[in-house]
């Protein structure tokens, strides 16, 4: 879909055009579209003086993105701003193209994105949402905090979605996990649904068969977008839930804790402002995480019978009541 869509009659073609893909949805999308706005701001740029903005997002359908990025294309961007799933999507399209990534949780070098995070060295760069020490550095600190609300949690199993296709979160996830709980002497059981989310009940009454205490919900792209659908279920289970998210905490998930992401959007236009006015993607050190959000649903915890800690409610971000 369009958002905001405009007459293109009245756009000064001279003027460079950003061109935003976001996978998600409409709700998602508007505070993450106003954020890319507010960095090119930072920057001193102003629309319809010095760029013009243009932006799709998928809704949460993930084959609708070669589409939406096809129609940014032929509008002749001067760069891309794209989010988590669409950055392989625009980078497929156009390699060539100037890209800023966000909403990044796997690693860019990995994936063929960047030579390096201080010189990418190519056509993208943008910010990741892991700190210094990747995906396990930001695993302990969030199971931690889950441990002070939950102490004696024995067994996690973690939701994630099957491979369709994609370079996919949770395989950096489940492997820090593993690590993290092993660590700690908790049993760890990765359990995954389908895409179309069919067998979400199946999957849960063995993961509750097996004797899981407590859930962690991958951060993958495709529950994101349904979680509207994944949360009531999970809930349902009646058990301790945590996962990334601030979104999620507020849907219900009793604790998550993860980088700012709409920050990261912000940050992306002030990137998108520096390439219009001549930056070399490929100069622009690729940049990391430096703020997070602990969000703590007591609505929860009191279904739960769970009482937060005061110490843990001071650290805490957001708490919701």
């Amino acid at each position: 879909m369009a958002w905001p869509m405009r007459a293109w009659a009245q756009r000064d073609t001279k003027l460079p055009l950003v061109a935003v893909l976001f996978p998600g949805t409409e709700e998602l999308f508007k505070p993450r579209v106003a954020a890319v706005r507010g960095g090119l701001k930072d920057e001193g740029m102003v629309e319809g003086r010095d760029y013009f903005l243009e932006a799709r997002f998928a809704s949460g359908d993930l084959s609708q993105l070669p589409r939406l990025a096809q129609e940014l294309d032929a509008l002749q961007p001067r760069v891309f701003v794209a989010a988590a799933h669409a950055v392989a999507t625009v980078h497929s399209l156009r390699p060539d193209a100037p890209l800023v990534f966000t909403a990044m949780a796997i690693d860019p070098i990995a994936v063929g994105l960047a030579e390096s995070y201080t010189r990418p060295g190519g056509t993208a760069t943008g910010n990741v949402m892991n700190a210094v020490g990747g995906e396990e550095s930001l695993t302990a600190k969030r199971l931690g905090f889950f441990r002070d609300l939950v102490p004696d949690i024995r067994r996690i199993g973690m939701i994630g979605v099957a491979d369709y296709g994609l370079a996919r979160l949770e395989t950096s996830e489940e492997a820090a996990l593993r690590k993290v709980t092993a660590q700690l002497g908790i049993s760890f059981d990765s359990y995954e649904i389908k895409p179309t989310l069919d067998d979400l009940e199946a999957v849960l009454t063995k993961a509750l068969g097996d004797g899981v205490e407590a859930f962690y919900v991958s951060g993958d792209p495709v529950l994101t977008y349904k979680i509207s659908v994944v949360m009531p279920r999970i809930l349902a289970t009646g058990k301790p839930t945590f996962g990334p998210y601030p979104d999620w905490a507020r849907a219900g998930l009793l604790l998550t804790y993860s980088s700012d992401a709409v920050d990261g959007f912000r940050r992306a236009g002030a990137y998108a402002a520096k390439i219009i006015r001549g930056a070399n993607p490929g100069d622009l050190p690729i940049e990391q995480a430096s703020k997070f959000w602990l969000v703590i649903n007591l609505k929860t915890a009191r279904q739960l019978g769970i009482k937060a800690p005061s110490n843990l409610l001071a650290l805490a971000d957001e708490v919701i009541e």
